[in-house]
């Protein structure tokens, strides 16, 4: 179970204001866990989706896009990795983060699952403290390299505008040399048609 499953009157209190909500999505075969989870993290200002599985995981984040993805490693219907390899293949341009839940026995699959792709892990029982300070610390990891991401992507557009732009100028100067060639080409042959008249 889940260290604080019996929610004091002060913990049900709101949390101080984030800067925004952020979405959350959490997949547990374990209603209780759904529900005691769902509860606290929403207290701290989460827009929590909870789900039984990796397939209704799937289907929920075809029409509601989430900021972070909570995956219990006790999954069975559809293990905890495969349920993020279905959601990172179902959604390529999609910049969730994925944090595996797994319990202190689970340190094979938990390194199982970050070298298949998780953005990180936390082991369970857990406190709601600091699995919010996680979530949040990779989330906000999870803006900056979108940041970075779309700086790069930008700067590689710039550079093959540029590029083509100066591709361009170059088959424009290409062409002027041609027609200055002809051109040339051109006076040599009058200049000489006129020396063969003037010579007769």
């Amino acid at each position: 179970m889940y260290r604080g499953a019996q929610v004091s009157p002060d913990e049900e209190q709101p949390q101080p204001v984030s800067p925004r909500r952020l979405r959350l999505l959490l997949v547990d075969e374990n209603s209780t866990a759904r529900a005691v989870i769902g509860r606290r993290l929403s207290h701290r200002h989460y827009d929590v989706t909870v789900v039984e599985d990796g397939f209704a995981a799937q289907k929920t984040l075809i029409i509601q896009p989430s900021d972070i993805i909570l995956i219990d490693m006790d999954s069975q219907l559809l293990p905890a990795i495969a349920t993020m390899e279905k959601i990172r293949a179902a959604h390529p341009g999609g910049h969730a983060c994925i944090v595996m839940i797994g319990g202190a026995s689970d340190t094979p699959k938990m390194i199982a699952a970050l070298d298949a792709g998780a953005d990180d892990h936390i082991v369970k029982p857990f406190d709601f403290e600091m699995l919010d300070a996680r979530l949040r610390r990779v989330h906000a990891r999870a803006e900056r390299v979108n940041l970075l991401s779309r700086q790069y992507a930008e700067l590689d557009a710039r550079i093959a505008r540029r590029a083509m732009e100066l591709g361009e100028t170059r088959e424009t100067l290409r062409q002027l040399e041609l027609d200055r060639a002809r051109l040339m080409a051109s006076v040599d042959h009058l200049q000489a048609e006129v020396a063969r008249l003037s010579a007769r």
